[in-house]
């Protein structure tokens, strides 16, 4: 039987940290020597310390922090709308196998369309604003909510059902009681996935539709500025920040709600 230490894994996660961060300093320092040294034309690539500078000094501007919060509304309504949608929908078609046979060829159809294809037809719909956003946030995010449900339906242990199935429990109730919790880790893994495929397009939305407001609106724009490659890189550095702090809030939750589904698989996390 294998046994693993806790410290052993505290310090392994410790070790991707710095070796990301390792990572990322390289790249910034690589970016402030060429910007430095003239190797690259400034206009294109100004140095990493210019584009921080801007990008820390943005967190004092108004129009810029309301632009942030509008991505940021923008990608918690689709991404919850995403959620609720992909997790009823995966119990449906992942509880019920001719139903997920029978409409499981569309799903593979519709999942490899680009949302982003997708912006004149919603536009045309729906018009300019949150709604075309949503929209199609909901759409790009959904899938990976979606699927991993129905994965997680197929791993739970058939025996667990059929044990309270013997007791006289019905489909409702096996599937809250052993279906759902048994699924709940790889709902999670969806849902994380699908906050990062969320903010993508929060973000891209904005930029190639042009209207409306939020961070890549301020993307777009800053390209026609004096000082363009600097803004929208610095525009780029929040964009990236907020993936980071998202992905590190659901991961750590993760962690805390499903120890029990990191020690049947071995520990890792």
């Amino acid at each position: 039987m294998t046994t693993h230490n806790p410290r052993s894994r505290h310090l392994s996660r410790t070790g991707r940290w710095l070796r990301g961060i390792a990572g990322l300093a390289i790249l910034v320092a690589a970016s402030e020597v060429l910007g430095r040294a003239g190797i690259v034309d400034k206009t294109y690539l100004p140095p990493a310390s210019t584009i921080l500078s801007r990008a820390i000094g943005l967190a004092a501007d108004p129009d810029f922090m309301a632009n942030v919060l509008a991505t940021i509304k923008a990608w918690a309504l689709g991404l919850a709308i995403a959620v609720g949608a992909g997790v009823l929908l995966g119990l449906l078609l992942g509880g019920l196998p001719v139903v997920g046979t029978a409409v499981r060829g569309v799903l593979e159809f519709l999942r490899p369309i680009p949302s982003v294809a997708l912006i004149p037809l919603v536009s045309l719909l729906l018009g300019t604003g949150l709604a075309t956003e949503t929209t199609l946030i909901v759409y790009a995010a959904i899938w990976p909510v979606l699927f991993n449900t129905i994965y997680g339906l197929q791993d739970v242990d058939p025996v667990a059902k059929e044990t309270l199935r013997t007791f006289g429990f019905g489909k409702v109730a096996i599937m809250w009681r052993v279906s759902l919790p048994a699924a709940a880790p790889f709902i999670a893994t969806g849902v994380r996935l699908a906050a990062a495929v969320a903010l993508i397009l929060a973000v891209g939305t904005e930029i190639l539709s042009g209207f409306g407001s939020g961070l890549g609106i301020f993307i777009g724009q800053a390209e026609q500025g004096l000082d363009g490659a600097r803004d929208v890189l610095a525009g780029t550095v929040w964009a990236g920040a907020l993936g980071l702090v998202i992905n590190t809030v659901l991961v750590q939750c993760e962690r805390r709600l499903f120890r029990w589904h990191a020690a049947q698989s071995g520990g890792r996390s």
